[in-house]
């Protein structure tokens, strides 16, 4: 139960923090890690994440330059918790 707790507390965390630097109508964080257990750099302390944004700015946007504002919102947790991102971002 607090595995799953300080999971949607990380979340909102992420949330805040997109939140923080661009607009965004919904988004949804699914956690992707147990599709990855048998990788080759698979490390259990950090996260497979994708990220379902709905964000009239962001597709304003080339698509790389969307992901790249992502990334750079969220480049420390990129570093430390998680391994891989998945962006998905929806008009």
């Amino acid at each position: 139960y607090s595995k799953i707790k300080s999971m949607k507390n990380y979340f909102k965390e992420i949330e805040k923090k997109l939140g923080d630097h661009i607009k965004f109508e919904r988004l949804l964080i699914v956690d992707n890690s147990h599709k990855h257990v048998g990788h080759k750099f698979f490390n259990k302390e950090k996260l497979h994440l994708q990220l379902k944004i709905k964000s009239l700015y962001l597709s304003s946007l080339s698509k790389i330059n969307a992901h790249k504002i992502i990334m750079k919102i969220l480049k420390k947790d990129l570093q430390d918790k998680i391994h891989a991102l998945e962006i998905s971002i929806e008009k």
